[in-house]
């Protein structure tokens, strides 16, 4: 399958909520979905660091970075620990770093851009609350879809075409 989400709107027009195209693909895995994990940071990737450290099957991590171009907020190594833990995909509202390396890695990424300066880790960041950007409400439990045609969410898990 090289396409999703023309697919799910066919099946589901009234299920799904589509995101604004602001997102570049950076993982190799250009199609993933599963059960959105809120981050809210601003240029600390404290929990996002946590997080991929925990069992991420069936679920993407949706970072809020509040569209900070200053410093990245995933990197190759954290990337690593994602695949390693199960993680199907990481979208940003902000910046990753080493961009060669993670697009050889099975995973979805979708950010904004890169940066290659790194944040520091203070902490500072709040997991798994309603965060809103690039036009919609993301909320921890609602399910998510990717390809690169863009984003769009649902309330519930939709069953995937075949």
């Amino acid at each position: 399958m090289l396409d999703l989400l023309p697919d799910l709107y066919d099946i589901y027009p009234n299920a799904l909520t589509l995101a604004q195209p602001l997102f570049t693909d950076y993982g190799k895995d250009k199609i993933f979905y599963g059960e959105i994990v809120t981050v809210d940071c601003f240029n600390d990737n404290s929990k996002v660091k946590a997080l991929v450290d925990t069992d991420g099957t069936g679920k993407v991590m949706v970072v809020d970075g509040k569209a900070s171009i200053t410093h990245a907020l995933l990197g190759d190594m954290l990337a690593e620990k994602a695949v390693k833990n199960g993680w199907q995909g990481i979208v940003i509202n902000g910046c990753i770093r080493d961009a060669g390396t993670i697009a050889t890695l099975h995973l979805g990424v979708k950010a904004l851009g890169c940066c290659p300066i790194k944040t520091e880790k203070l902490g500072i960041g709040e997991v798994n609350i309603p965060i809103t950007f690039a036009g919609i409400y993301f909320i921890p439990g609602q399910f998510i879809y990717g390809d690169k045609n863009g984003l769009a969410i649902s309330e519930t898990l939709l069953s995937l075409p075949s």
